[in-house]
């Protein structure tokens, strides 16, 4: 295990946060801090799984890393440059869908490099190639109303994959699919990231996906957010999810992190019972 704050802050890291905090304002004018003291580093071509009890500041991480939001105190960099908005290098998949419900798959996977000035040709070519990689040739003219929850997926992934991020974010992208095809779509995930370099950070709720995902799976603490503990996944890959699980390196790995992120998810749990009870 490694403890936060013992992490070297590379020069040449793909994401750094450093000393990171993040307070929003409530409609009736109340300040609520989500993220406090973050620091973070993640290597280029990283898998990186963020994982914590709800409520933390997981999905504030990413919105973070992405520019959607500033931090109120402390630096994000990214690719060695400080965050200042939104950047062309960074993919983020969303829980929810976020393909265009009016256009076919080939025109949600094309509508990325069509938004980033490349010619219609090019873009359509390019957006067949990638529904060809992630298993929907023949669909390209069907809606996202025509698809199953795992096909809307892939081309979610598709879309994301496409415009070739160097930074890919992803907040809890599978939650909403069943048990078989989360796993598929986990393996496909893991096959497309090998081919790209990208570095991940993946949010989740899933301790045993975290760990069949990633390189280091990052605990955050229950809110005010802050890193915990950071622990290496040291399993060779390329991975198998469906196999891994049953791996005794697995189960050890899985159960040296959830001793960690016991205490967090009860404190969670025992701060709602209070709200719902008063």
């Amino acid at each position: 295990m490694q403890q936060p704050g013992s992490q070297a802050l590379s020069t040449d890291a793909a994401i750094v946060l450093r000393n990171v905090s993040k307070r929003f304002v409530s409609p009736e004018g109340k300040a609520f801090t989500a993220l406090e003291g973050v620091d973070l580093t993640v290597a280029p071509g990283e898998f990186c799984a963020v994982v914590g009890p709800t409520g933390c500041g997981k999905s504030t991480t990413l919105a973070l890393i992405s520019g959607l939001e500033p931090p109120s105190r402390g630096e994000v960099s990214v690719l060695g440059r400080q965050v200042k908005g939104v950047q062309h290098s960074v993919g983020y998949m969303f829980q929810r869908d976020a393909v265009f419900p009016w256009k076919t798959v080939l025109d949600n996977v094309a509508a990325g490099p069509r938004f980033r000035g490349m010619g219609g040709g090019e873009a359509t070519k390019r957006a067949r190639d990638w529904i060809a990689r992630v298993g929907l040739s023949g669909f390209e003219h069907h809606y996202p109303h025509q698809l199953s929850g795992g096909m809307r997926k892939r081309v979610a992934l598709a879309q994301t994959l496409i415009t070739e991020p160097r930074i890919l974010l992803m907040d809890e992208p599978f939650s909403a699919l069943d048990v078989q095809t989360r796993a598929l779509m986990e393996n496909e995930l893991l096959d497309l990231w090998a081919a790209t370099g990208a570095s991940v950070v993946f949010v989740t709720h899933d301790l045993e996906e975290a760990v069949a995902l990633s390189d280091r799976v990052v605990v955050i603490t229950a809110g005010p957010g802050t890193v915990k503990a950071i622990y290496p996944v040291n399993l060779p890959r390329p991975r198998n999810i469906q196999e891994i699980r049953f791996e005794p390196e697995f189960m050890r790995i899985y159960e040296e992190i959830w001793s960690g992120l016991r205490d967090e998810v009860l404190v969670s749990y025992e701060r709602a019972k209070h709200l719902l009870a008063s």
